[in-house]
């Protein structure tokens, strides 16, 4: 997938594209069947595809008091992107400048200029621009001026609910420690990453050895709980996992932060400087303290026998 930035020297292909813009983050089912979407027009042009999307959340400069914890990275991102098939991303840098600039000049310097788009798909309920003063009716209007078509989108329903697939969706059931929910929405598992840094060694010392994962604070986080889920190696191979997000009340009687932690299942190792990925697929149980580190060595137990089941290994 070719990635372009603005201001850098590289040129779009000067056949155009099928173009949808939005944040994506996550580039959940709902962002999916838009890229689908995008790929059938493109096809039917004789065109590439392509997504432009931004460099930081734009209500992270817009409204910062409120603004949400991202489920992707912009590297993630742009993984996902390639993988669902997109043959270019443009990434805006959204600053200042940028934040303030009308729909009309972001549509003819970026759709137009950078893109030469032929089609432009979004959801039905799109805004763009200074004071969001742009949308679909808004497109149509500069779509027949300047030879691109429009098609604007309803947005995807659930199968378990009558609430659309969408980011806010997704964060609030990670905040409800539902991953298994919104695992469906993304269509994955919800993944976090980090280097794994040198612990405490609490959990070495009870016979349960942990990898330990620091998370960006801009990233969403499930709750407070204990997780089957996976660890990815940086050579791509899985790993089955207990994963435990929490303040270790046990340990500790006032924990400033939630700690990520990993126990592999069956593995011993060094994965210290790891860049591992942890994926998220069923609640265990909550976290709770323990009257005893021997109650909860018993529980640890049981947590891994759980995560066994849950995952299908032996």
């Amino acid at each position: 997938m070719q990635v372009i930035r603005d201001h850098d020297d590289s040129p779009a292909p000067t056949d155009g594209f099928a173009v949808t813009i939005g944040v994506y983050d996550g580039v959940h089912l709902g962002h999916q069947a838009v890229i689908r979407t995008t790929q059938t027009h493109a096809e039917r042009l004789g065109v590439g595809t392509a997504v432009v999307t931004f460099d930081r959340h734009p209500a992270t400069l817009l409204r910062p008091e409120s603004a949400p914890l991202l489920l992707t990275s912009l590297d993630q991102k742009l993984e996902l992107l390639d993988a669902a098939g997109v043959d270019c991303t443009y990434v805006v840098h959204f600053d200042e400048a940028r934040s303030k600039e009308q729909a009309e000049d972001f549509v003819a310097e970026v759709l137009v200029g950078r893109m030469a788009a032929r089609a432009v798909v979004v959801g039905e309920d799109f805004h763009f621009g200074h004071q969001r003063g742009g949308n679909v009716a808004l497109l149509r209007e500069m779509g027949a001026r300047h030879g691109f078509e429009v098609d604007g989108l309803s947005l995807l329903g659930r199968d378990d609910a009558t609430e659309p697939v969408s980011s806010t969706a997704i964060r609030r059931s990670l905040a409800g420690g539902d991953v298994a929910a919104a695992g469906r929405m993304l269509g994955r598992p919800y993944e976090l990453r980090g280097t794994v840094v040198a612990g405490d060694q609490r959990g070495r010392q009870i016979g349960f050895p942990t990898a330990n994962i620091p998370v960006p604070r801009a990233m969403a986080v499930p709750a407070d709980a204990v997780y089957a889920g996976w660890y990815l190696h940086p050579d791509g191979t899985r790993h089955p996992a207990a994963l435990n997000l929490g303040r270790r009340p046990t340990f500790y009687e006032h924990a400033d932060t939630s700690l990520l932690e990993a126990h592999l299942i069956d593995f011993e190792g060094d994965l210290y400087d790891d860049l591992a990925r942890v994926q998220f697929v069923e609640l265990l149980r909550s976290e709770v303290r323990f009257e005893s580190v021997e109650a909860l060595a018993a529980q640890l137990e049981r947590d891994i026998d759980a995560a066994r089941r849950v995952l299908g290994v032996d």
